[in-house]
Parts: C-alpha cells; sequence; structure tokens
C-alpha cells in the first residue's frame, strides 16, 4: 500500500521501517530539511535512530503537499499534544479515502479528547477511517528487528484487518481489535505510571517496589478505561499490561528515564535535558489523566501523585509517603 509517516521522531521513524520492510510503498515527511536530505542520502536518521540503515524505498520529504499526495494509509507520528495543529495544516491536503493511524500516546490536554477524538474533529472523519496503533513498542528495539507484536485498534474490523497486513513485517506482528477506547487509554495511563517507576528506580528502589507500581497502575489504568466504556480484555493485553510493562521496565523508555532523573534530584528542565529533548508524554499527559479521572470519579492515586511531583513540586520523597499512607483496604 501507498503509506506516509507524518513525523520523524524515533517512532515514527522505526514505523517508517516496518512499512517499508513489510513491503509498502513509503515515504517520511520531516519538518525540517535537513533531516530529510540526511535520511535520504545516509540511509539513517542520526538524531533519533543512530546506527540504524533505513530501506532503501523509504524516502523522506518536507512538502506536506508531496508527503500525503495519493497516500492510503496516513501514519499521524508527532506528539498527542502537538497533533492538533499539525492535522489543521495536513487537513487540506488528506487523501479521498485515506485511512488516518495515531501513534501518539496521550490525552489532549486543552480538550481532555483522546486521539482518536482529536483526528475525528478536526480532520471531519468517520470512525471508520481512524485507527490507533500501541503496545510494547520501544523504537530502538524494533529497529533492530527485535521481535514484537503491537495492536491496530478501528471500530470498523475489516479496516483493522487490512491495516494488519500492511503492518505486518517479519519481526513486527500486529493484531487487530475494535476497542479504541481500551487500546488508547493503556496508551496514555501508561506513561504516567511510568514516570511514577522511574521515580522509584530514582531514589533506589527495587523490585518489589516497581512491581507494585506496574499492578496497582494497571488497577487504575482499568478502573479509568472501564469507566469511559473499554473493553477490560483490551487492558489485559499488548495495548494494556503488555506496554505498561515495556515502559516502567526499560531505560529506553522516555518516560521511565525522565522520572528516574526526578528520583535522583534533578528538577524537569534537567529530567528534560536527560532525555535529548524528546518527549515525555507523561508528563503533560498526567495532567489531562487525572482530570479525566476526576471526571469519571476514579480513583488514580499513582497519576494524582505523579501530577503533584510535575505540576505542583511535590518533593518525589513525599510521593512515597503519600502512597504508603493511604487508608488500608482490600485488593479487590
Amino acid at each position: 500500500m501507498r503509506a506516509v509517516v507524518m513525523g520523524s521522531g524515533s517512532w515514527g521513524t522505526a514505523v517508517a521501517k516496518i512499512l517499508a520492510d513489510a513491503g509498502n510503498d513509503v515515504t517520511m515527511w520531516a519538518r525540517q530539511a535537513e533531516r530529510a536530505e540526511a535520511i535520504n542520502r545516509d540511509r539513517e536518521n542520526a538524531g533519533y535512530l543512530p546506527g540504524i540503515r533505513l530501506p532503501d524505498g523509504l524516502r523522506a520529504v518536507t512538502s506536506i503537499e508531496e508527503a500525503l499526495a495519493d497516500k492510503e494509509i496516513v501514519v499521524c507520528a508527532v506528539p498527542s499534544q502537538v497533533l492538533r495543529e499539525n492535522l489543521a495544516q495536513w487537513k487540506p491536503h488528506l487523501p479521498e479515502g485515506s485511512v488516518l493511524v495515531s501513534l501518539a500516546k496521550g490525552v489532549e490536554v486543552s480538550s481532555g479528547e483522546r486521539m482518536s477524538q482529536v483526528i475525528k474533529e478536526v480532520a471531519d472523519l468517520p470512525d471508520d477511517r481512524i485507527a490507533v496503533l500501541s503496545g510494547p513498542n520501544l523504537a530502538r528495539e524494533i529497529a533492530e528487528e527485535q521481535p514484537a507484536a503491537t495492536v491496530i485498534a478501528c471500530i470498523d474490523e475489516d479496516v483493522a484487518k487490512r491495516l494488519q497486513h500492511a503492518f505486518a513485517a517479519p519481526y513486527f506482528r500486529p493484531y487487530t481489535n475494535t476497542d479504541v477506547i481500551g487500546v488508547e487509554i493503556g496508551g496514555a495511563a501508561k506513561n504516567v505510571i511510568a514516570l511514577a517507576c522511574g521515580m522509584a528506580a530514582g531514589m533506589g528502589f527495587g523490585e518489589n517496589t516497581l512491581a507494585t507500581l506496574i499492578t496497582r497502575g494497571l488497577a487504575e489504568t482499568m478502573r479509568l478505561g472501564i469507566a469511559m466504556g473499554a473493553d477490560v480484555r483490551t487492558l489485559a493485553g499488548l495495548a494494556g499490561i503488555g506496554d505498561l510493562v515495556a515502559t516502567c521496565s526499560s531505560p529506553l523508555s522516555r518516560n521511565r528515564t525522565f522520572g528516574a532523573r526526578l528520583g535522583e534530584g534533578a528538577t524537569l528542565e534537567e529530567a528534560q535535558a536527560a532525555t535529548h529533548g524528546q518527549v515525555a508524554e507523561g508528563v503533560k499527559s498526567c495532567r489531562s489523566v487525572r482530570a479525566l479521572a476526576h471526571q469519571y470519579d476514579v480513583e488514580m492515586p499513582l497519576t494524582d501523585a505523579v501530577y503533584r511531583v510535575c505540576h505542583e513540586g511535590m518533593p518525589v520523597q513525599d510521593m512515597v509517603g503519600m502512597l504508603l499512607g493511604r487508608t488500608i483496604k482490600p485488593e479487590v
């Protein structure tokens, strides 16, 4: 199929490689001319995935009109908080009948909308032309062709199946799902929990603490997802617990790395520098996920604690006391 990846960060680049390795005709849109030229000349996106050779058939362009021309699949690979403004620029050039696939894992702060909702609103598309992709997908490992799986969700199962075939590479196995809400909530909430896990690791806590945070983080993600209409089986799958474990455990995770710097005593600005300018989605998403929790009257103590550290100046050390000092109760 004819596909374009709109964005040239680490995950967008990895997905462009996946699509090319799966046999598609792939273009990648880059905002900076220097990056597009380097990708075409060196077959490498050295700023985000150094040392990874990109397929010869993959080409990068800077023109939005050229990038989108005649494409069947449009992959939205920009951070969640800037998707709206980018979509507004792309909309006049979106091909008739194309399917938009969101890679962003977050909830828009200004509106509280999931990414599929933002796409529907801004691009004025029906639900059956909007899909989301999420799972335990650390960009570097996948770019190295380490085996991984993902979930492609669309309300129209036939569309999801077509995308499944388009994204199926020898090292990358997509599963389909029609539960768009569950896939998106799992992807957004796990970034927040990964910040908490990083903070704990930065403070020197071990595997018991990590396992506790992951498990309780999954519990509050499920509470929110179910309240919003998600299928609990989705959150127990790749887009839920799978993505949660990968993001909370790996040093390749920007959110975990960011949290670890905070746990070591760094400021927000110093932690941002440690991720080399790449976006830790959980820092902004904790605000919008927390707002959703209040809207749906769902208790999310981990998310609330992360929010207080990132946006209210609460010391990381106080976060542990806040969580452990809560009223004791049954697990279920």
